[in-house]
C-alpha cells in the first residue's frame, strides 16, 4: 500500500502544483488522471524521490519515502514521460548498464535477467540495435523493461502512451496490466480511454488537488441517467452552452454532439446516454471550472 497524505508542492516562483493531495493505492493498477499541467508529472517525480515536498507525508509499506529515499529506490520502478538513452548503445548494453546501478552485480544473474526482460517486452530481436532507433513503441517498452529490472514493488508510469499509434498503445497496455496485478502501479495520464481499460481504482487531479477518487465502474453508475445527448449545427452551440451544462462535445457527420449533465431530461429532444468515465471525467473538470469562476 503506497499512502499519500497532505502532499503539497510550492515551486520557487510560488506556483503551488500539489495542494494537500491524500492517497491510499493499494495493489493492482491505479489510474491518476488529469490534463496537461494539473500536477501529475510532479506528483510523480515526488513519489520517485526526485524532488522533495514542501510538505506532506509518503509511506510505501514500512518505507518513510521522504526519510528513507535509498529504501524505496530499492523496489522502485519508474518510466518518467521523456527519457533520453546513449545514442550509440544497444538494448542489451543499455539494459545491462542499467542492471549495475540497481546493484545486479552478478554477470550471470544480470544475463538472465536482462534476455528475461527483453523477451517479456519483445525486444529480443533487436537487442542488439541502438535504443536511440527505436521507434516511439520500441522505446516505450524498452522503458518498461528498465523500469523492471530488480523486481519492483512499486512501479511509476508517467504518460506512457502519448504519441504512440493505436497498435503499439494497446501492446504497452497489455504489458502493464499483466505487470500490474502482483505490485502497484501508478499509471499517471490525460487519456481517458488508457484508465478506464486498465484500472480498477482511479482520482482525478487538477490544479494540484484531488477532484475524484474511486472505481471507475461506480463513478460511472453514478452518472447513470444524468447524461443527455442532442446532436446541433455547430453554430447552435454557444445558445445551449448559455441554457445547459454542457460537459463534452465532439464533431460527428459534420455536426456537434454535446453532452449536457442534468437530473431530468432537459429537453423533449434529448436523448438519455449510458455515461462512460469521458463523462465522469469532464463534469468533474467543468464542476471545478464553475467553483473557480
Amino acid at each position: 500500500m503506497l499512502s499519500i497524505e497532505q502532499l503539497s508542492h510550492v515551486y520557487p516562483n510560488g506556483m503551488r502544483a500539489l495542494d494537500r493531495v491524500n492517497l491510499e493505492i493499494p495493489r493492482g493498477m491505479f489510474g491518476l488522471l488529469g490534463p496537461n499541467g494539473a500536477g501529475k508529472s510532479t506528483l510523480m517525480r515526488t513519489l520517485a524521490t526526485l524532488q522533495a515536498p514542501s510538505e506532506g507525508r509518503i509511506r510505501f509499506g514500512d518505507i518513510d519515502v521522504l526519510a528513507e529515499p535509498g529504501r524505496l529506490r530499492a523496489t522502485l520502478g519508474f518510466l518518467p514521460q521523456d527519457f533520453g538513452v546513449y545514442p550509440r548503445v544497444s538494448a542489451y548494453e543499455l539494459l545491462d548498464h542499467l542492471a549495475v546501478l540497481k546493484g545486479i552485480a552478478h554477470a550471470g544473474q544480470r544475463r538472465d535477467t536482462v534476455a528475461s526482460l527483453l523477451n517479456k517486452v519483445n525486444l529480443w530481436s533487436v537487442r542488439n540495435k541502438a535504443v536511440a532507433g527505436f521507434s516511439g513503441g520500441m522505446r516505450q517498452r524498452f522503458g518498461i523493461a528498465q523500469a523492471l529490472v530488480g523486481d519492483p514493488a512499486l512501479i511509476i508510469v508517467d504518460e506512457p502512451t502519448a504519441g504512440l499509434d493505436p497498435e503499439e498503445s494497446n501492446r504497452f497496455l497489455n504489458l502493464l496490466a499483466e505487470i500490474g496485478e502482483n505490485v502497484v502501479v501508478i499509471l499517471s495520464t490525460h487519456i481517458v480511454g488508457d484508465v478506464a481499460d486498465l484500472c480498477p481504482r482511479m482520482a482525478v487531479l487538477a490544479n494540484g488537488r484531488i477532484l475524484l477518487e474511486g472505481s471507475p465502474a461506480e463513478l460511472m453508475a453514478e452518472m447513470r441517467g444524468r447524461i443527455w445527448r442532442k446532436t446541433i449545427d455547430r453554430a447552435e452551440l454557444a445558445t445551449y452552452q448559455k441554457s445547459h451544462e454542457i460537459i463534452s462535445t465532439r464533431l460527428f457527420a459534420g455536426r456537434t454532439v454535446i453532452h449536457v449533465l442534468a437530473n431530468e431530461k432537459p429537453a423533449s429532444d434529448f436523448d438519455v446516454t449510458e455515461g462512460g468515465l469521458e463523462d465522469v471525467y469532464f463534469s468533474t473538470l467543468s464542476a471545478m471550472r464553475r467553483t473557480a469562476g
